[in-house]
């Protein structure tokens, strides 16, 4: 009976062929392959792995030695030149515009005539809080009161008497030079 019913299922197979398929004892799960694991999202697995290497590496937001004494950041990122760590173009960019986004707002926030300035000017004033931060940029407040009124010449030689222009006198002169024209410097 069961020769009759494969032969219909197997029409192109010979009776001998059939009667040799019929015979063979059915093959036991051991035999067989094991089957591939269930196919998860990737997004789901690396989260997973995300997490749990954040929770062996941990999340320190400044630079630090690692056990080993290489200088690390984040979670385990190595930045030790001796170990050629380091960051990207592309990173370094990233961090960098981070960095710009957080200072313009800043200075919005505390100059409130920073956006009446033009360009030129407010690539002046957020580059040297780039240098002394924000809190350092506000300690030249006979400056910052000059740029407020728009006496642009005395504020660039006002910046000029600065320690800031002593230690960093390059990049001080090209500033109170573009706070001076207006016109954007290329050093």
């Amino acid at each position: 009976m069961l020769f009759q019913k494969l032969s219909k299922l197997f029409q192109t197979q010979s009776p001998k062929q059939l009667e040799q398929i019929s015979s063979k004892p059915l093959e036991s799960s051991a035999s067989l392959p094991a089957p591939l694991p269930v196919s998860s999202n990737k997004a789901d697995w690396i989260s997973q792995a995300t997490q749990q290497i954040t929770r062996h590496e941990g999340e320190v937001l400044h630079a630090y030695d690692d056990h080993l004494g290489f200088t690390t950041i984040g979670v385990g990122r190595l930045i030790d030149k001796r170990k050629g760590g380091g960051i990207t173009h592309e990173e370094a960019q990233y961090l960098l515009n981070n960095d710009i986004e957080t200072r313009v707002q800043a200075l919005q926030d505390k100059l409130t005539y920073f956006d009446s300035l033009s360009d030129v000017r407010k690539g002046v004033l957020l580059n040297m809080s780039f240098q002394l931060g924000i809190t350092g940029l506000l300690g030249f407040g006979r400056t910052l009161e000059m740029v407020k009124m728009g006496d642009y010449v005395n504020a660039a030689d006002n910046m000029l008497k600065s320690k800031w222009a002593q230690q960093t006198p390059a990049r001080a002169n090209e500033l109170a030079n573009q706070m001076r024209t207006g016109e954007w410097q290329s050093g």
